[in-house]
């Protein structure tokens, strides 16, 4: 029984928790421990990437209006260290560009509050499936060859002639698809569905901002286009 108790433990998937609101924090806190999660809360982001270091979080829940930072330059910093952890972002913001600027900092997804935790559970439940059956090293090589560039799905990263692009995971996501189609029509709801789980508005407007970095990042790649085709979808061309 020890030894079956000691396995459950080990199995337990971890949660960074970063919330300075006391009362928040405590309720979701217990509410995912009860769940089975491990939970460790922080109150800011101070010294956040030695505390990643440490507890190797599987998720991290994210607070945007957080003291001494702001959560979506937080994340940045994240994302650019460890780019695998996915990031769900707490924001009691409701404009659309600020849910643009939370995607495009290295979030994966978004609640806003006030918020159920059965909605919470969904979402990191959600998160933590697509990490574990990543969509784009399920169906590319390590190495992927375009033209003079090198793009490796697994390390998020785009080698151009003189530089290293560092992607975020849902721009490797989205690169990495476009690829597995190269030369083909990939439909916009099916990258969508395939990526984000959904075609809402909001996630429709994050893929634009990404087709837009991903134009930026392969603007200088000869023979190497990516087509919106209206009302239809996207086509990477290779030549």
């Amino acid at each position: 029984m020890c030894l079956h108790l000691l396995s459950k433990i080990l199995m337990k998937k971890k949660v960074l928790y970063i919330e300075d609101e006391a009362f928040l924090a405590r309720i979701v806190k217990e509410t995912l421990e009860l769940k089975g999660y491990e939970v460790m809360h922080k109150k800011d982001g101070m010294k956040m990437l030695e505390t990643i270091t440490t507890f190797s979080p599987d998720l991290c829940l994210l607070d945007v209006m957080l003291p001494h930072t702001d959560g979506f330059v937080l994340a940045n910093h994240i994302h650019n260290v460890h780019p695998r952890l996915p990031i769900i972002f707490l924001t009691a913001k409701t404009q659309t560009d600020d849910l643009v600027k939370g995607f495009a900092s290295g979030g994966a997804d978004y609640l806003r509050k006030p918020f159920s935790m059965e909605e919470l559970i969904v979402r990191i439940e959600n998160q933590l499936r697509r990490a574990e059956t990543d969509v784009v090293s399920n169906t590319l090589p390590d190495e992927v060859m375009l033209k003079q560039y090198r793009f490796y799905p697994g390390r998020f990263e785009l080698h151009t002639q003189d530089k290293v692009i560092k992607l975020s995971h849902r721009e490797s996501q989205v690169l990495g698809l476009l690829c597995a189609h190269t030369n083909r029509v990939v439909d916009r709801k099916v990258l969508l569905q395939q990526v984000w789980g959904d075609d809402s508005f909001f996630n429709s407007r994050t893929l634009d901002v990404y087709i837009r970095k991903l134009r930026g990042y392969l603007a200088d790649a000869e023979g190497i286009e990516i087509v919106t085709l209206k009302g239809k979808g996207y086509q990477f061309v290779v030549a």
